[in-house]
């Protein structure tokens, strides 16, 4: 056990002399996941100044009007009234409101007449989502008027006096449709931006020392000090549990680094920093495994850097470490799922999102644990076809 740790605390001596991994295991997933999540932060509130464009004037269009001025919407929701639709449009230009309804002349009329009214919404590219939200609005008012009004030309064909339309429109608008979709949050907590990029951004980095490890042996093959420790009286399994042992204290160093400092310095929050230590280990396996696999695989040092380079940026496409998995089509989310910073990533979002123990880590771990067999088996495989060949 001695020699074990004698060689890994040689390796980690050599890693630690050199400042490039001090500044990608340590200094740059902090920053990079710092600028992220500023970047992201500034869209964590969702808000949407609308522009009015009102060249109806009648009852109905007033009444649009007043669902977007609802005491409700108030946090969300901030109108700005136009006088015709070339200014709405440059303001939606100039980026002032995020977009703009038009109501036309005839609006109400339209409405009477059970015409579909033609209610133009000006858009822009940069905020689809407030634009959406638009267009859901008067399209969920409008339904709703014409209900009111299919339900008063009901009650008149059944008998109802003519006299009573007002007061029957008039009840009418206090009923709500019978089916209707809302939007309602989660009951767990809001996921902040830098608990997921935090550790995303810090498997991604920690992911390179899979291209330092499989360097640095063939680095030694070829000066002979492998040869050397092979001959001693240590043998070639202790030397593979001290090199292992240096690769698996380096990336879980990464790791711890960067959700610490992402939890003091930036507000990062997990329910659970069992769960938040037991996925940094489970990835400092993998790292282990990947850096294995690499060098049965590779047989010169530029090859080595080369497959360890498509190794660890394939993963960080994949596993979700640019953008949030949500956020990616379904082909991208199933992919994800066989790679271990996929499942890494599940696991920190439910833990940053309130649910603690086993229901958060408990599939993450099985999936990372599933690829590192996968990964250890394909290098005990390759390793016997080497000493075959």
């Amino acid at each position: 056990m001695r020699v074990v740790l004698a060689i890994a605390a040689k390796d980690l001596r050599q890693r630690l002399r050199d400042r490039s991994a001090w500044v990608i295991l340590f200094l740059a997933p902090v920053l990079i996941s710092a600028l992220m999540a500023l970047a992201f932060n500034s869209n964590s509130e969702f808000r949407a100044d609308i522009g009015v464009v009102d060249l109806d004037r009648g009852r109905a269009a007033a009444g649009l009007t007043r669902v977007l001025t609802d005491p409700q919407l108030a946090d969300t929701v901030h109108v700005r009234a136009y006088d015709d639709e070339s200014a709405a449009r440059r303001a939606v230009d100039a980026g002032r409101v995020h977009a703009a309804i038009v109501v036309p002349e005839g609006f109400t009329s339209a409405l009477r007449g059970g015409g579909a009214p033609p209610v133009k919404v000006l858009d822009s590219v940069d905020f689809g989502l407030q634009a959406q939200l638009v267009r859901a609005v008067t399209e969920s008012y409008v339904a709703q008027v014409n209900a009111d009004r299919l339900s008063v030309a009901t009650a008149v064909a059944a008998g109802a006096p003519a006299r009573d339309t007002e007061r029957l429109a008039a009840e009418a608008a206090l009923l709500r449709l019978p089916e209707e979709v809302r939007t309602q949050g989660l009951t767990d907590d809001p996921l902040k931006v830098i608990s997921y990029f935090g550790p995303s951004m810090g498997m991604f980095f920690v992911l390179f020392t899979v291209g330092f490890g499989a360097r640095g042996y063939f680095v030694e093959q070829q000066q002979g000090t492998l040869d050397r420790i092979a001959a001693a009286p240590v043998g070639r399994g202790a030397l593979l549990l001290g090199k292992s042992l240096s690769a698996f204290v380096y990336s879980l160093a990464g790791l711890a680094t960067v959700t610490v400092v992402s939890w003091l310095a930036f507000g990062a929050r997990w329910a659970d920093p069992l769960g938040v230590a037991a996925l940094s280990v489970a990835m400092a396996v993998t790292v282990v495994c990947l850096t294995a696999f690499v060098i049965a695989l590779a047989r010169t040092e530029r090859q080595a850097e080369g497959l360890a380079s498509v190794t660890v940026f394939a993963l960080a496409l994949l596993g979700g470490s640019f953008v949030f998995a949500s956020g990616t089509t379904p082909t991208i989310r199933r992919l994800a799922l066989f790679t271990p910073n996929g499942w890494a990533l599940r696991g920190f979002t439910d833990l940053g999102t309130g649910v603690r123990g086993w229901a958060a880590v408990g599939m993450p771990l099985l999936g990372i644990a599933a690829f590192s067999a996968a990964v250890a088996v394909v290098t005990a495989v390759l390793l016997r076809l080497r000493r075959t060949t």
